[in-house]
């Protein structure tokens, strides 16, 4: 059986062609997560206003869609959507600081609720092997929210930057050793399916 997992042939070896703009881009997006990590405040800004843009681009497609619908109370739904979404959006690059507030509390709340649910999941998974690594996960999602909670609103300044400079970093090093993977014509070896 087949465990690449959806990639043929093909797609592989359009990867080893291209190593180099894979390796390119890991670069690019290591140096923008160094750069990210030098002023922590910059990146939060530059979050925020990633945020601010797609929230402006979510509330104009609202509306428009608000006109495109039948009902009085559809268009109603449709258009309070669009009117929120373009005013958090506004709001972003009006008072970036006060979002950056907004969100860090936010970011906040849905890593403990998450580290809840995954302290949950893995309590129910007790049997299982691995099931530990499930809680072990559990419990560090739950104290990084902890952690973001009782430095809010202090850290709002910099906890999105910090994030932003983490995921660019990591997803840099993962481009890195694809292409590197890619250009040694590495695949990883077939999973022999034990079900059969």
């Amino acid at each position: 059986m087949d465990m690449t997992f959806g990639l043929d042939t093909p797609s592989i070896s359009m990867v080893r062609d291209k190593w180099g703009w894979f390796l390119a881009l890991g670069i690019l997006l290591l140096v923008f997560g160094i750069i990210a990590f030098a002023n922590l405040f910059v990146a939060t800004v530059a979050s925020v206003f990633y945020i601010g843009m797609m929230m402006l681009i979510g509330g104009v497609a609202y509306l428009v869609h608000a006109f495109q619908v039948k009902g009085w109370e559809q268009i109603l739904f449709w258009a309070l959507s669009g009117v929120l979404y373009t005013i958090a959006g506004l709001l972003a690059f009006w008072n970036p600081a006060l979002t950056a507030v907004v969100l860090t509390f936010l970011m906040a709340v849905a890593l403990v609720v998450a580290g809840i649910f995954r302290l949950w999941v893995g309590f129910r998974m007790r049997p299982m092997k691995g099931s530990g690594w499930v809680i072990v996960g559990g419990v560090v999602t739950v104290l990084a929210g902890l952690i973001i909670a009782i430095g809010w609103p202090v850290n709002s300044l910099w906890i999105l930057g910090l994030f932003l400079a983490i995921d660019l970093i990591m997803q840099g090093w993962a481009l890195v050793a694809v292409a590197l993977a890619a250009r040694s014509g590495g695949v990883a070896p077939q999973v022999a399916d034990k079900s059969l």
